[in-house]
Order: C-alpha cells, then sequence, then structure tokens
C-alpha cells in the first residue's frame, strides 16, 4: 500500500491525480494545508509504517525531517518531491528530491516533477493528454502563464476552485486517461466565461482597497481579500509596479500571501522572516504575532492609494509634453525630460534629484508622495498656467 501526503492546491492535487492513476487502489491520498502536513506525517509514522509514504509539494518541519530520516535508516520507504527554494536543504538526505529549476528558464512544479518520477520508475504510461494536463498546471504553478499568455492554464486553476476536490479529481482522472488531448468541454467554458467576468469585477472592488506600507525596507501593497490570489496579485503588481511585492491578508484562514511581478525582489525571503515559504514571486506564511503587527495593526489606518486616470488623451506616461500627477495634500509633481534626463517639479520648485527614466522618477513620487496621475482637463490647465507664468 501507498500513501500520499500532498498539497490542496491545484499543484498539490494533480499530484495526487497522477498518484490514482498510476496506483489505482493501492494509494490513499490526503490533501493538507501547509500548517496540516507535520499533524499528518507523525500520525503515519506512529500508525501507518508498513506503507510507502509520497510527500509532494510540502516539506516537513525539523522534527518530522528528522524522524523521517530515522524511518527511512530503519527500512522505511519514503519519497519527498517538491520544488520549492526553500526547501532545498532536503537533498541532503537519500529520500528527498527538490528541484526549482528543470532547466534553464524553466522553472519546475510538483506536479511536473512526479509526473516525470513516476514514468520513470515505471509507474505511470505517459501520454499526450497527461503531459499537457501537467504543462498547464506547472505553468501556472510558476506563473509562466501570464509571460506566455497561456489562459489555459489560469482557466483551468479557476475551474479548480469552481467545484469539489472529488469532482475536480474524477473529471481530471477521466479525461486524462480517456482522451488523446487535454481540453475543456463546452459546459466549463462557459462557466469559466463566467468566471472570468467575476474575477475581473472582484479585481477593480480591491484595486480601490490597497495600502502602501515600507515593510522592513521594501515597498509592499497590502489588501484584504480571500479569493483569487494569484489573479489579484499579478493585476495589482502591475497597476502599482512602484511597489516590490503585494501582501494579501485572509483574516478567515490567518494567512498571509506574497505575490510580485519584479524580477530583483524575491517573496519566498519575505514569507520566510515569518516562518513561510515558497516560490521568488509567489510565497505565504501564517499570520503570525510578528507579521500581525505590521501588515495589520502597523496599517490599518492608512488610507488607499488612489488610481491613475485611465481615459487620458493628452496626460499620458512619458508623454512629450510631460505628465502631471497630485496627491492627497494638493502638491502637484510635473515629470519632464531633457536631453534624455528625467526631471521632477514639484508645486513650483524643480527637485535636485535626476532621473534616469521616467519610472524611476515615477517610481519616486509614487512612494514618497503616494501621488497619482490627474484627468486630462486638470492637465490641460497646469500647461496653460505654466505658458502664462513662462510667458
Amino acid at each position: 500500500m501507498i500513501k500520499l501526503l500532498t498539497h490542496n492546491d491545484l499543484d498539490g492535487v494533480s499530484c495526487g491525480i497522477l498518484a490514482k492513476i498510476a496506483f489505482g487502489k493501492e494509494v490513499h491520498v490526503r490533501y493538507n494545508s501547509v500548517s496540516g502536513l507535520d499533524r499528518e506525517v507523525a500520525w503515519f509514522l506512529e500508525n501507518d509504517k508498513d506503507k510507502m509514504l509520497y510527500i509532494t509539494d510540502l516539506s516537513v518541519n525539523e522534527e518530522n525531517e528528522k524522524n523521517l530520516e530515522e524511518f527511512y535508516q530503519s527500512g522505511g520507504k519514503v519519497q519527498l518531491i517538491d520544488h520549492h527554494k526553500s526547501a532545498l536543504h532536503f537533498n541532503e538526505y537519500e529520500w528527498a528530491s527538490i528541484t526549482v529549476e528543470e532547466e534553464e528558464d524553466k522553472l519546475a512544479s510538483a506536479t511536473s516533477l512526479f509526473y516525470e518520477h513516476l514514468v520513470r520508475n515505471g509507474h505511470l504510461q505517459p501520454s499526450d493528454a497527461m503531459a499537457e494536463y501537467v504543462e498547464l498546471v506547472r505553468q501556472y504553478d510558476t506563473w509562466e502563464w501570464e509571460r506566455n499568455e497561456n489562459w489555459a492554464a489560469q482557466r483551468l486553476n479557476a475551474l479548480f476552485f469552481l467545484v469539489s476536490i472529488d469532482e475536480f479529481e474524477e473529471k481530471m482522472i477521466e479525461r486524462l486517461t480517456g482522451s488523446e488531448h487535454f481540453q475543456f468541454d463546452e459546459f466549463e467554458k462557459k462557466i469559466l466565461d463566467m468566471e472570468e467576468d467575476k474575477i475581473e469585477r472582484y479585481i477593480r472592488r480591491k484595486r480601490r482597497e490597497i495600502v502602501q506600507a515600507e515593510v522592513d525596507g521594501l515597498f509592499a501593497g497590502i489588501v484584504y481579500a480571500e479569493s483569487y490570489h494569484s489573479e489579484l496579485g499579478n493585476e495589482l503588481g502591475k497597476e502599482y509596479p512602484h511597489l516590490d511585492y503585494i501582501a494579501i491578508l485572509m483574516m478567515g484562514s490567518k494567512r498571509i500571501s506574497f505575490r510580485t511581478i519584479h524580477d530583483d525582489v524575491d517573496v519566498s525571503e519575505v514569507a520566510g522572516h515569518f516562518g513561510g515559504g515558497g516560490h521568488a514571486k509567489a510565497s505565504g506564511c501564517s499570520m503570525t504575532e510578528e507579521a500581525y503587527k505590521k501588515f495589520v495593526t502597523g496599517t490599518f489606518h492608512l488610507e488607499q492609494l488612489h488610481e491613475d486616470s485611465k481615459r487620458n488623451r493628452f496626460n499620458v506616461k512619458e508623454s512629450s509634453f510631460g505628465s502631471l500627477y497630485t496627491n492627497r495634500d494638493d502638491d502637484r509633481f510635473f515629470i519632464s525630460s531633457a536631453k534624455g534626463e528625467w526631471r521632477i517639479k514639484q508645486n513650483d520648485r524643480v527637485m535636485n534629484k535626476i532621473f534616469h527614466s521616467f519610472a524611476e522618477a515615477e517610481k519616486f513620487i509614487k512612494r514618497n508622495h503616494e501621488a497619482w496621475l490627474v484627468r486630462d482637463e486638470i492637465f490641460v490647465q497646469y500647461l496653460m498656467e505654466l505658458v502664462k507664468s513662462e510667458g
């Protein structure tokens, strides 16, 4: 008999689906939250030691790490397969395999690693349908779907949250074992179209609720949200690129999800500071007392960020006429360029600081003054006043 302990997200559940296809009734799968895994491992070591144990998409605490090593050295069968950078130290054990990158510019997921393991060891016959499904899961879990504009990966995750895990398992097992290629059926396409509209409305609302704070030297956008974390984090990151990362607070589950769109920011390090972990661009942690103080108590009094004006024709970013911003104190910030250098005029005074790009200048006023791009009519009035004052 085989026991699989895996995560309860799309990547983890997909490992369960592959295990059931490979081992059938011989495998018992348990889906776990990050905090629930160690209880399951401890129970296994007390009651199920005669089984082969697989752990995928999660890693254990120090106590279970030591106990699993003793179990393995005494003849027990265990294999831990993970892809999170925070778990790399497990590679020192014979029973663990942690791979962050499958190859250059191709990040691994637990599903892709587990699929390769099952095929390599003769437990699973590969097929086009399974390979296509595994790749969708991998791209979604590693955020490559957005770079590749692979919307099918995003839709697969949306479908995962629209149905129960049991129903999702049943649908996927039937499809992966009975179809030549993986695709959504007509009913799924219709409900996914409806779900996309719902996600868009949800994100529009949350855009108006985000606050900004500097936390441990990085600028964070902080928002309370219980749903659509990946989509929300991605869209908020693009809407407010001056922020280093987005912190999504889930008060019901007492967790924080961290997302970033920047290659030079590693949110697994942010999460690690609070006892969590994950990927460079997507990580999470429990809401510890320290995290609560920094992200909740320390920011609750802050006002929400103001969005840039969206429908402008003239006051646009990097305009040859300049770009005008304002803030809650009614200060005006005019960004313009001359001879390849960008300067900021705050009210009637030009700042001494010189910027090498528009993005650098905009980041400065958004981080330090929480400024936003004003509407066209205000911009035109400003230019008229500027011409009069210089005339």
